[in-house]
């Protein structure tokens, strides 16, 4: 089985096709993804999905490109995050593409979702964008390898995934990597630990080729893997037992369908 370990079901692209995209999930040999929350408002589409297929489940966090929503604390995370579906704290993060003029309230947010984790002992899915060296700072200053976690859509060198993997954590790669021009992503790929491996979607966005610049889906995290197999010199199924293993080592309260 593979496992799509990021994707946003709950975004009208997707939501207004479920039947279709999930069904597609089982032609494409894909048992499992884990749906990921990005703000407080929108969380209760994405716990209903989880509590509607046993097949999905999801995160609760309020994503660093979200502003004008309510500021999570730490007592409405670990309230959320309680839900029997819910496996991880996230997406939170640092993103200076978008918002390099606040880095401190960023910091902050990102500060109070590793603190939720570590009192619930849920991991942490962790995005950052031009932010490697804070976002790596503020992991260690709170002891984030304590519940470690994934750094989602990892497209930094390996210099940084060295010291990503060191905190503890695991490295996923989206459809990025089978891009032509993506040498930087397919090296890390190439060199990562397999047991430390995950593959993802992050669909809507970032289909993979042959799909690129149409709309993704869980189903084509496939396409992901053959890619990284291809890399590393293996099979496909071997990319698929071991990401599928580390799934489920790193977000212990998800169960095998």
């Amino acid at each position: 089985m593979l496992v799509d370990s990021h994707c946003h079901l709950d975004f009208p692209d997707l939501a207004g096709r479920l039947p279709e995209v999930l069904a597609r999930m089982g032609e494409h040999g894909v048992d499992m993804a884990l749906c990921i929350g990005v703000n407080l408002e929108d969380f209760p589409q994405v716990q209903a999905l989880a509590e509607a297929d046993h097949r999905l489940y999801a995160t609760v966090g309020v994503h660093p490109e979200y502003t004008d929503v309510e500021e999570p604390d730490e007592a409405r995370l670990l309230a959320l995050a309680s839900h029997p579906r819910v496996v991880a704290i996230g997406e939170t993060g640092l993103d200076y593409y978008w918002h390099k003029d606040r880095p401190e309230w960023q910091r902050q947010r990102f500060r109070t979702h590793i603190r939720a984790a570590r009192r619930c002992g849920k991991p942490l899915v962790v995005h950052t964008r031009d932010s490697a060296a804070d976002t790596l700072r503020v992991l260690r200053e709170e002891g984030a390898g304590d519940v470690g976690g994934v750094m989602h859509c990892f497209t930094e060198n390996w210099e940084i995934a060295e010291e990503a993997l060191d905190l503890g954590f695991h490295l996923s790669f989206s459809g990025i990597v089978t891009f032509k021009n993506a040498a930087i992503v397919k090296e890390v790929a190439q060199k990562c630990p397999l047991d430390r491996l995950l593959v993802e979607t992050d669909s809507p966005y970032l289909a993979p080729a042959p799909y690129r610049g149409k709309q993704n889906e869980p189903a084509y995290v496939k396409y992901v893997a053959e890619e990284i197999a291809r890399l590393r010199g293996t099979s496909l199924d071997a990319i698929t037992q071991a990401t599928t293993d580390n799934f489920f080592k790193l977000f212990k309260h998800a169960r095998r369908p």
